[in-house]
């Protein structure tokens, strides 16, 4: 989100030294408007869960703008990590799949739920986290997407975290959340809900001649739709994408 625009002059030109992102990934475009607002201050990069206590991956102060931009940091110390594929086999480095974590900063379970902690959690003290992750040889780490927001489209595997990254490059586009919605012959579709920028004015078919020849077609959102309301959020102020594919399926189904 650009709250950056927000803060008043005083602030951006004299007294912010760091920032910090977390709660959701930071877009590399997002973190460039961040460092053009304040050219003084250095954004790092925080990476984790709840579950984790929180963080697991977090950046230094003298990673490189590139290295903050390109990864979710460096692995903390005490703390092991691996990468896994569907059958619980460690990947290569560099190739994605499931981030496990294992350490002191695991929790204990949840609360009166046996039967969910041992699906989270194995009999080794590994974490599933539910995230797609890549593991890079000398500790740094960059998060793909969550598993349970995998998109199948036509049997292609599609993380919304690529098109929404891609999408807030529009010059118009102020905020995007990519979501699956079924389909009958695809399987799933995706599906974009986006926020413009104040006194921008931009429409669906603008957004996909934008898009096309720029990312793969497969990954251009067949149905956009502009918020004017924002999107909604939970208590703890994420964005509650579920809701957004109800939304919009009651969205087309009205149009059939």
């Amino acid at each position: 989100m650009s709250v950056f625009e927000n803060l008043s002059p005083t602030l951006q030109d004299n007294d912010l030294k760091f920032g910090l992102s977390g709660g959701a990934t930071c877009s590399p475009i997002l973190m460039t408007k961040f460092n053009n607002m304040f050219p003084r201050a250095k954004i790092l990069s925080l990476f984790g869960m709840t579950e984790t206590s929180p963080c697991s991956f977090q950046s230094f102060t003298d990673d490189s703008d590139e290295r903050v931009k390109s990864t979710m940091g460096f692995i903390q110390d005490h703390v092991e990590a691996k990468v896994v594929d569907t059958n619980g086999n460690m990947v290569p480095f560099g190739a994605p799949g499931e981030l496990l974590i294992r350490g002191y900063l695991v929790m204990n379970g949840y609360f009166n739920d046996e039967e969910k902690t041992k699906e989270t959690i194995d009999s080794n003290g590994w974490l599933h986290t539910g995230d797609q992750f890549v593991l890079y040889e000398d500790g740094y780490g960059n998060h793909v997407g969550r598993l349970k927001e995998m998109i199948i489209r036509g049997g292609e595997n599609l993380f919304p975290k690529e098109i929404e990254y891609f999408l807030e490059s529009h010059p118009s586009i102020s905020q995007v959340q990519v979501y699956g919605i079924p389909d009958d012959r695809m399987g799933e579709e995706v599906c974009a809900s986006v926020i413009v920028k104040e006194g921008a004015a931009v429409t669906e078919a603008d957004i996909k001649a934008y898009s096309k020849g720029k990312i793969s077609h497969f990954k251009i959102p067949k149905y956009i739709f502009i918020e004017k309301d924002g999107f909604p959020m939970t208590a703890t102020g994420k964005v509650q994408k579920n809701r957004l594919s109800e939304i919009a399926m009651q969205r087309i189904s009205s149009l059939t």
